[in-house]
């Protein structure tokens, strides 16, 4: 085996990137986000059904909006990170597919006709979308908080009140401070978590 990308990539990417609760007094700025975007646009999504939405929150105001639906544990690393992205997905993500996956023009039916395979489309692909936004920050130097404690209805009512979006998980995102970095926990060995058949 001969990795494409160096040690050091790896372990920014992986080995050594942690979560973080505290965040350095440091601004991300719009670039850095638009950047971010334009690498994690490329990760694969089923028929290139790309249904992940995001929305950075950057100013007062709008943390402020989001905090009545965090869980306590949540609220100090989402109020004091320099971003809040909103993971979401776009329940009607179909309706682009003639654009997106024009060799397919039966495409759009597959998902409009089934709206149970729309909804499991939609999240599951959102998410993979929501971890390669992980990636891609950790590729450009920042560091990441990844969050599912909150209340997703407040914040689709909140944020989306249109009603075809609909949250998956939040991330917060910026330069990490060490303060309250709990120790790195463990990861299930090869054999605990994988079988070759």
């Amino acid at each position: 085996m001969r990795p494409i990308l160096s040690d050091a990539a790896l372990d920014t990417l992986f080995r050594q990137a942690r979560s973080y609760n505290r965040w350095r007094d440091e601004p991300v700025s719009d670039v850095t986000i638009e950047a971010l975007y334009e690498l994690l646009k490329w990760g694969p999504t089923s028929a290139n059904c790309q249904p992940g939405r995001f929305l950075f929150l950057k100013s007062r105001q709008a943390k402020e909006r989001l905090r009545p639906h965090l869980m306590e544990g949540n609220v100090e690393k989402a109020m004091t990170a320099p971003v809040v992205t909103i993971i979401a997905y776009d329940t009607r993500f179909y309706e682009r597919l003639a654009e997106l996956f024009p060799h397919k023009p039966e495409a759009r039916d597959w998902f409009a006709k089934d709206p149970r395979v729309a909804e499991e489309t939609a999240f599951r692909n959102s998410t993979l979308q929501g971890a390669y936004l992980i990636m891609a920050a950790r590729a450009l130097g920042l560091d990441c908080g990844p969050m599912s404690g909150f209340d997703n209805a407040g914040v689709d009512r909140e944020f989306f009140p249109e009603g075809d979006v609909k949250s998956n998980f939040l991330c917060a995102l910026g330069y990490g401070s060490e303060e309250l970095l709990f120790p790195r926990g463990p990861r299930l060995g090869f054999a605990e978590a994988c079988r070759i058949l």
